[in-house]
């Protein structure tokens, strides 16, 4: 690409929070996108901001199909793929003995298998055009873990080791992968986009206190979608770009309190650690 070339981006979760304000971001830096939500009809008002720098399809992640078809449409539009953005998803909340397990399955579908079904969708054509990023959208989540959200931070916790393994294996072709961890920013994520399991009384007491912020959590927190995905844009167009990068003070401080707790037992149990070699 040269300097007069726009990037073309390939968004999955468009219809509103992070997808639609990347969509925006990436095209007020003069790219190009293919936006995508599962009922299409809800990215009119992109559609009317993006003019012909914007087409939008139809995808739901869990579609082999339509997974196919997006990426086609993405190349049949602009001639390439530039980024490609994994975003679609849910929250969940629940004890993990009040998860059923088809509900465990149908989180994972969305935002772990979907997400890797994407990315191996458009792998070959960054491949062969040799570059390319991938976006996986992780959470701080996809680092630690807290009682009630303990299915969508494994949904966060596969989609980021498979990514670091991934983000090895393309390096050789120009590829890049960039893992997004924001903390809590001022989407829709507690409202219908949260699963919330059924409830069983004993686990009040872990539990309940997750469960009340999610219901109280929508118009309070603290960041701002819009900077977010500005400095996703700022990140996919710089050269010395993180594998992760967190998003919000409150996931700088949760993963960096949390790497902290990982390395003091690693150094008090060194020793335990250290002997169990063979003699």
């Amino acid at each position: 690409m040269t300097n007069t070339d726009s990037r073309v981006w390939l968004i999955t979760g468009c219809s509103a929070g992070f997808g639609r304000e990347i969509a925006l971001a990436a095209l007020a830096a003069g790219d190009r996108v293919l936006a995508t939500a599962r009922r299409p009809e809800t990215l009119a008002g992109l559609r009317d901001r993006g003019g012909d720098r914007l087409r939008t399809a139809a995808l739901d992640v869990t579609d082999a199909g339509q997974i196919d078809a997006a990426v086609k449409a993405a190349l049949e539009a602009f001639g390439r793929i530039d980024v490609v953005v994994n975003n679609a998803g849910n929250g969940s909340v629940g004890a993990v003995e009040e998860l059923t397990m088809d509900e465990l399955r149908a989180l994972l579908d969305v935002m772990f298998f979907g997400a890797v079904a994407v990315t191996k969708a458009v792998l070959p054509h960054l491949r062969a055009q040799g570059s390319g990023t991938v976006v996986q959208i992780s959470s701080m989540g996809g680092q630690l873990s807290m009682p009630g959200f303990g299915a969508y931070c494994a949904a966060k916790f596969a989609l980021e080791g498979i990514s670091e393994a991934l983000a090895a294996e393309v390096a050789p072709f120009g590829v890049r992968v960039l893992i997004v961890e924001p903390g809590a920013f001022r989407t829709e994520f507690g409202g219908g986009r949260m699963h919330r399991s059924r409830t069983i009384d004993a686990y009040a007491v872990s539990t309940g206190g997750t469960r009340a912020a999610v219901e109280n959590m929508d118009g309070t927190q603290p960041g701002d979608p819009a900077k977010a995905a500005a400095a996703i844009v700022r990140a996919v167009g710089s050269d010395d770009a993180p594998l992760r990068l967190a998003l919000g003070a409150d996931a700088v401080e949760a993963i960096r309190a949390h790497h902290r707790a990982v390395a003091a037992d690693l150094a008090a149990w060194e020793e335990v650690s250290r002997a169990t070699a063979l003699d």
